[in-house]
């Protein structure tokens, strides 16, 4: 997911809607939203294409699923080393530079990809690209809110909530229609991308600077990882829907595209890049839908809709039915998108706005350690027991957390709606 990307922006707040005021200029200047945004969109892309040439590389070189899951974790630990180390520093040096650093990085990793021979550059390249979205997603998150059209102040949200599920679609399908019938299947996608980025960086390079305290000295402070002692009943019981849906956003991006290709019985790429996109296309819906939902009913329905989509998973497993598996990722992504949303948007409640960012920093955590570890642990487990096994268990056991946070999530709905509070 796609990764938590999105995190860092859903729903907006006072303190950055009076930072888009302030801004010099942002407001006037609607070419620099639209600049960022696809720069969002373009990031979140890139680091799904790796995910649909997997199965390639895998045959290629003799990967074994455990250390196509060491690379993807690669990416999810630096995309959190760069977030918590550089995610507040586009306040003080100002978006465009930290945006501009960010894209060189893309694409020195797009490089070092198109370059690679074996695992050892492969891991390199994840690594160098989930520094790049790290220290992008700060600045992307609050230059998309002080650039939102005065005329459509909603949108900056919007695009922060739709921007890195589309990008990840997009990018699995493109890639795995590229793989397939394209020329150069592990290097043309990469190469692409270089254009891309390049010529994103002359629209960064090019648009206004929306900081109010852009042009201050080069401070890397990093994020302070709090929650609230009042608050920390509610973080456990939210947490647990961040870690359910990550858990297997990290298995659908390193491990889904192969079991696609096993359960369909083919050797179409295409296949594995569509599964990507399938679980990405229906987390944006989702979200669209359910945008105005309030919090804590949009994460129960998403939870209800990860626990059916885990079902049907386990069922298409049983059946070996590649049809019943792509009703189960589109219902599983639904679950997926919706769940996110909104036990993030929950979770944001929590903090005053002043400690708002200590409090996104645990989250941030939980997600990127749900996206990482547990796909790692398949990854090896695979070795010994199979992907099939392998992953009915996974299922199994991402189902157990996703039925305890269902349970709890609605306990303190109840308690919520007792106490008055509109979360």
């Amino acid at each position: 997911m796609a990764e938590p990307a999105e995190t860092t922006t859903t729903g907006g707040t006072a303190d950055h809607r009076a930072a888009r005021a302030a801004a010099p200029g942002g407001a006037a200047r609607p070419s620099g939203f639209w600049v960022v945004g696809t720069v969002l969109v373009l990031l979140m892309l890139s680091s799904s294409v790796p995910s649909a040439l997997y199965a390639l590389y895998q045959e290629r070189w003799g990967l074994s699923p455990g250390t196509v899951t060491v690379v993807f974790a690669a990416y999810a630990v630096t995309v959190l080393a760069g977030l918590l180390l550089f995610g507040s520093l586009s306040d003080t040096v100002g978006r465009r530079p930290v945006l501009g650093a960010a894209l060189v990085l893309a694409i020195v990793s797009m490089g070092l990809f198109a370059g690679a021979g074996g695992p050892v550059l492969l891991l390199a390249a994840r690594a160098v690209q989930g520094l790049a979205v790290g220290l992008a997603t700060g600045a992307m998150g609050a230059a998309l809110l002080e650039l939102s059209p005065r005329s459509r102040p909603a949108l900056g949200a919007q695009v922060n909530s739709a921007g890195p599920t589309v990008g990840i679609g997009l990018g699995g399908l493109g890639a795995g229609l590229l793989v397939q019938y394209a020329p150069a299947p592990t290097v043309l996608s990469y190469l692409l991308l270089v254009g891309a980025f390049a010529i994103t960086l002359v629209g960064v390079a090019r648009m206004a600077e929306s900081a109010p305290g852009a042009g201050g000295r080069l401070r890397v402070v990093p994020h302070r990882i709090r929650v609230p002692a009042a608050a920390r009943g509610r973080f456990a019981v939210l947490v647990l829907t961040v870690v359910a849906v990550w858990t297997v956003g990290g298995f659908y991006l390193s491990l889904g595209p192969h079991l696609a290709l096993s359960l369909l019985h083919s050797t179409n790429y295409l296949a594995g890049g569509a599964t990507v996109a399938l679980l990405a296309g229906a987390a944006t819906a989702a979200q669209l839908l359910l945008g105005r939902t309030e919090a804590l009913r949009t994460a129960v329905l998403g939870l209800t809709g990860l626990l059916l989509g885990l079902s049907l998973v386990l069922l298409a497993l049983g059946l070996r039915s590649p049809a019943v598996f792509l009703v189960a990722t589109a219902v599983l992504g639904s679950g997926w998108g919706a769940a996110f949303l909104g036990s993030f948007r929950a979770l944001s409640a929590l903090a005053e706005p002043a400690h708002r960012g200590e409090l996104t920093a645990a989250v941030y955590v939980f997600a990127y350690l749900a996206m990482s570890v547990p796909a790692v642990l398949a990854g090896l487990l695979t070795n010994i027991h199979g992907l099939q096994r392998t992953s009915v268990g996974f299922m199994a056991a991402v189902a157990g957390v996703c039925a305890l946070a269902l349970f709890t999530t609605l306990r303190l709905a109840s308690r919520t709606r007792a106490e008055g509070s509109t979360v």
